[in-house]
Order: C-alpha cells, then sequence, then structure tokens
C-alpha cells in the first residue's frame, strides 16, 4: 500500500542530488508500508560501522566494471515507509531527497555513462525517515529498452535522453537532466515521470540541455548550456526563476566535444573546452562510446558577460586537460577564480592516468587579452564537487568532494567525503570502513539563518558486507566524527 509524498513548496539545492525543503504544516505520509519497511522509530545506537572484514572486491576480467560491484544496476521499484534511524536527523532535514544515476533497464549497457535514469528519493520529516522509493526515468529509450545510440527510437536529443546525471527542482518542477536530450518532469508525490520538459513553448530550447545548471542566489535565475553533435554545436541560456526561458544564445566553437559542466560568477559565464570530442564513426558503428581524445583540438577557456551577449565571449588557451565538475567560480578584482577537479586526459587511447585533483584557475580580465595560470591545491583523488550553494557565483567556504581509489584489483571506488576549506588548504574527512563507500553529496543549511558552511552533508553509503545502501548524514564543520544519523534502505543504490 502507497503513500504520496507531500509536495514540496520550497526549494533549495540543485545538480546530481537535491534536496526539497518543505514548508511547515505539511501532509505527513501514511504510516503504513508494502512488506520493504524497517519498522518505526529510532535506534539509540551510535552510527558507526564495527571492523568487521570486508570481502575482497575481486573484478570479473570478462565483464564491464561499470556492471559489478556497487555500479551494478538494481532491477525492481520499491517503496517503504517508516525506516528505522540510527542516530538522529537534525530537525533542519525536512523534506525530500533525490539522488538520480545511471541504472540500465537492461541489465547492461556500452558504458558507464549510457544507462537508463532511476532516481532514488527519502522523506524526511520531524526526525522520522517517512519513505524511500525508487523509480526509473520512463524515456523512449527505457520505455524500448533501447540503447543511447539506437536509432530506431530516434536521434539523440529532445526527448531521446536516458536523463541520468542529475535532479532539480526548478519553478516548481521536478526535472531530470542528461548529459543531451531536454529536462524530464517527474511527480514530487511519486517519482512518477511526467514527461520531457522545455520549459516554455516548441522551438524555444534546443535539443539539448547539459546537467549542470547553475542558479544565482541574487536572481534566482537558471544558467544552463547544451551542447551539440551537429551545430549549433554550443548553446547558452538563462531561465527566470519563473521558468519562462529568457535567453537562448548560441556560442561560436569550432565543433562538437563534450562540455560537460560550467561556471558562473555574479557578473560573468565560464566555459571550458577541452579536446573530448564527438566520434561520429563510432557513433554510427556502434562503438562502445562516441567521444575520443584529440589533442589537436586544442584546449581554451572562455569568459563572456552573464546573460549574454555570448557574442563578447573571450578565449584564452590552456594545458591540455580534461575537467568534468568544477566547484565554483567568483570574482577577485580584475580575477576570475574557477576551482575545479582537473584530469590529464579523458576518453584517451589506451587509457587516461588514474587521479583527478583539485585546482585553481586564475583568469586575468584587465587587459585586452585574457591570461590564466593555475595551481594544484590538494594531492587527494577527489571529484564530484559541492558547496553550500548560497554563495553559488561568489567566494564561498568549504567545497565538499567525494574521494575514490583506482587499484588493478578492485578498480575506481568512491571511498569517502572530504571537506576542503580552500582559504586555509586544510582538509577534513570521513573515511570509513574499507567495505563502506560514500557517494556525491549535497549541502543543506541548518536552518535559514545558518552561517556559510553550517548544515549537514547528505549522501547514500553502500556497505559490500551486506550488500545494502544507507542514507546518511555529516555534519559539514565536522567530517571526520563521522555520521550522525543514517538511515539503511531495502534497496541498494547504485
Amino acid at each position: 500500500m502507497s503513500g504520496p509524498f507531500p509536495i514540496p513548496s520550497t526549494e533549495l539545492f540543485l545538480a546530481r542530488r537535491t534536496f526539497l525543503k518543505l514548508a511547515g504544516g505539511a501532509a505527513f505520509l501514511a504510516a503504513c508500508g508494502d512488506g520493504n519497511g524497517g519498522g518505526g522509530g529510532t535506534d539509540n545506537a551510535s552510527p558507526t560501522t564495527d571492523a568487521a572484514p570486508a570481502p575482497r572486491l575481486v573484478l570479473d576480467p570478462d565483464t564491464p566494471w561499470w556492471l559489478q560491484g556497487n555500479y551494478a544496476p538494481v532491477t525492481k521499484e520499491v517503496e517503504a515507509f517508516d525506516l528505522a534511524v540510527t542516530g538522529a536527523l537534525p530537525p533542519a532535514l525536512a523534506g525530500l531527497y533525490v539522488r538520480n544515476g545511471s541504472n540500465p533497464a537492461t541489465g547492461s549497457s556500452p558504458h558507464w555513462f549510457l544507462g537508463d535514469g532511476m532516481v532514488h528519493g527519502i522523506h524526511l520529516e520531524g526526525g522520522k525517515a517517512r519513505a524511500y522509493r525508487n523509480r526509473w526515468v520512463k524515456t523512449p529509450l527505457y520505455e524500448q529498452r533501447a540503447e543511447f545510440a539506437d536509432l530506431s527510437v530516434g536521434a539523440p536529443g529532445d526527448g531521446v535522453s536516458q536523463s541520468n546525471v542529475s535532479v532539480i527542482h526548478h519553478h516548481g518542477k521536478l526535472l531530470t537532466l542528461g548529459e543531451v536530450g531536454w529536462p524530464y518532469e517527474l511527480s514530487a508525490d511519486d517519482l512518477a515521470t511526467v514527461g520531457p520538459h522545455e520549459l516554455v513553448g516548441p522551438g524555444t530550447l534546443g535539443p539539448n540541455v547539459t546537467a549542470h545548471p547553475k542558479r544565482d542566489p541574487d536572481t534566482g535565475k537558471l544558467h544552463f548550456f547544451g551542447y551539440g553533435f551537429v551545430a549549433p554545436y554550443l548553446t547558452y541560456y538563462v531561465a527566470a526563476a519563473d521558468g519562462t526561458l529568457e535567453l537562448a544564445q548560441q556560442v561560436d566553437v569550432a565543433g562538437p566535444t563534450m562540455i560537460h559542466d560550467f561556471a558562473i560568477t555574479d557578473r560573468d559565464a565560464i566555459f571550458w573546452e577541452f579536446p573530448v570530442v564527438f566520434d561520429f564513426d563510432a557513433a554510427v558503428n556502434g562503438g562502445d562510446f562516441p567521444f575520443r581524445w584529440e589533442p589537436s583540438y586544442g584546449s581554451r577557456i572562455g569568459i563572456m558577460p552573464l546573460e549574454g551577449p555570448t557574442s563578447a565571449i573571450r578565449w584564452v588557451e590552456v594545458d591540455d586537460q580534461f575537467v568534468f565538475h568544477g566547484t565554483n567560480a567568483f570574482r577577485d578584482g580584475d580575477e576570475i577564480v574557477v576551482d575545479v577537479n582537473r584530469q590529464q586526459s579523458a576518453f584517451a587511447p589506451g587509457g587516461d592516468p588514474p587521479g583527478s585533483l583539485l585546482h585553481r584557475w586564475r583568469i586575468d580580465t584587465s587587459g585586452p587579452e585574457l591570461r590564466w595560470r593555475e595551481e594544484q591545491l590538494s594531492e587527494t583523488w577527489m571529484d564530484l564537487p559541492r558547496i553550500d550553494e548560497r554563495h553559488t557565483g561568489r567566494k564561498h567556504g568549504r567545497g565538499y568532494y567525494a574521494s575514490f581509489t583506482d587499484t588493478v584489483d578492485e578498480g575506481l571506488q568512491f571511498r569517502g567525503v572530504v571537506g576542503f576549506d580552500p582559504k586555509t588548504g586544510e582538509e577534513d574527512a570521513w573515511v570509513p570502513h574499507e567495505a563502506l563507500h560514500a557517494g556525491e553529496v549535497v549541502f543543506v543549511p541548518d536552518g535559514d539563518d545558518a552561517g556559510p558552511d553550517e548544515g549537514w552533508l547528505l549522501t547514500y553509503v553502500y556497505d559490500r558486507r551486506t550488500e545494502q545502501s544507507a542514507f546518511t548524514v555529516l555534519d559539514a564543520t565536522d567530517l571526520a566524527s563521522g555520521p550522525v544519523a543514517s538511515v539503511t534502505l531495502p534497496q541498494r543504490v547504485p
């Protein structure tokens, strides 16, 4: 027997994970389950784990690594109510926490990035874990159990998307996003798919929207972009707080490249373009992944006025590298500061050097030509950055990251959570038992008047001893102390 999620009236944060804050007096979930529930109440035991040894993870060489361990897809949509809480959920956490990720419905995919989108949501209220649900995003590719490059469903773009990367909440709508295609709207009641969402009427939005929009905290406007496999190769968009698409302008670039993320300040939009190019032959001939590393394309960073025009963009050539995710950007006088997780390459022949290291770019805008320099900030392998998003585009406090390892035996494994203070260079980390694997976090302030970095980090943590996942809450000011609360879920979260 099911019960609805209360519809959130205000929203706090956006990106791969999102947390929707509920207004006071929101309706409670029906306190009944379908056999998947964990039993109500709060366990006063400390939310830590014992030191039982972890089973050694041995990869099957005949199976892609993204289909093994906790990368492997789950096969069921489930729901559970009144789940048991270990520790104490902070009162500020009243809302719906949603995570999106790749989960191929067929059980197989040609690449980690190319599975059907699946969202996992947990509803919190009054110190209780009221409900959990997971649902596939019902795109045409999911419905027909088709691969991303299956042209019988349609060319990638518009409604043909796996919508498997992120979740945002804007103008009252819960939206999933992928690398290409339109956003998909979900019901905040039960995570059911409503359908593709174009923001405004037909023809106002190009065929592609990428997965990492930025919301200006002063205006509430959403800044985002899409890249294309054919011209126009890059388009910049601005949507008003009410969802109206105010701006759609092409950015002049030489060809089709993968641009996964970008950044804004209070007056600039910052694009980075590196030599990962679309491989048309691989796409039409059934290649594993339609992008490749091509150093001859070059590497550059572009600076343009926030809200355009895109014709005013200025570029500076930089060292070859690749950046999936930026932490944040802000103005420091005539310089633009951008913190990014930098790799040496991506999708290169023979594989890429391991590691993703935090770097800081400084771009001097004072002269007729931009000047760029960079410095490495940390030796820790980490990515999937998050900040207190009340400071998006402004000078931020700590950044929060998922740390990872990459070994021959176990492959790429996410491990713990790192907090990095760019002012001092100090790191605070939660590195749990070797069997536990934490993912990307979301920062939620501890109330409307909370100071910078005063709040909570939310994530899902997988335990390979039990093949279970738990919703986990960390104190953003003291990661090393470990979880303040956790909720074991009825479904593993890949």
